[in-house]
């Protein structure tokens, strides 16, 4: 398994970096190979990326999300992957992104990208578009402010 772990600080307050990154069906748009993603209820969300030059799709479920603070999730199928995005506010203007991200690359092509580096690369890159993304727009797209509870451990 490959982890990943980048931040970035946006121009916004932490409630509109917050309320964008739940608007995943706009991921395509500063997100590197992602082609889609579709959310089939509050916690399920469907996807389809370009990795490793191979389209893939995976099922993903958000396991955890407390508004401005944190969306932590799992795949369910295909492609394995998990990670949490926490936000952390700065000032009234000012939030740090940080994105962790652990995923388990398949076949040569992508066990030589991680290697290389691909991956960390992609996500500092994505964390960049975000920035420009929400720093352009000035306002979130939309939001979705409800809580999902961690799974208890045991």
């Amino acid at each position: 398994m490959a982890s990943v772990v980048e931040s970035i600080d946006v121009k916004v307050p932490v409630s509109t970096a917050y309320n964008q990154w739940t608007q995943f069906e706009e991921f395509p748009r500063f997100m590197e190979g992602v082609k889609s993603v579709t959310q089939t209820d509050d916690t399920h969300l469907h996807w389809v990326a370009e990795v490793g030059g191979k389209d893939k799709e995976w099922d993903a479920e958000i396991t955890e999300q407390h508004p401005d603070e944190r969306v932590a999730w799992n795949a369910t199928s295909g492609a394995e992957n998990a990670g949490v995005v926490t936000f952390h506010r700065i000032d009234d203007e000012t939030t740090r992104v940080t994105l962790q991200l652990d995923a388990d690359p398949e076949g040569l092509v992508e066990n030589l990208g991680t290697a290389l580096g691909f991956l960390d690369r992609r996500v500092k890159g994505d964390l960049e578009r975000f920035k420009e993304y929400i720093e352009s727009r000035g306002t979130e797209s939309g939001a979705w402010r409800g809580d999902v509870e961690a799974p208890i451990q045991r």
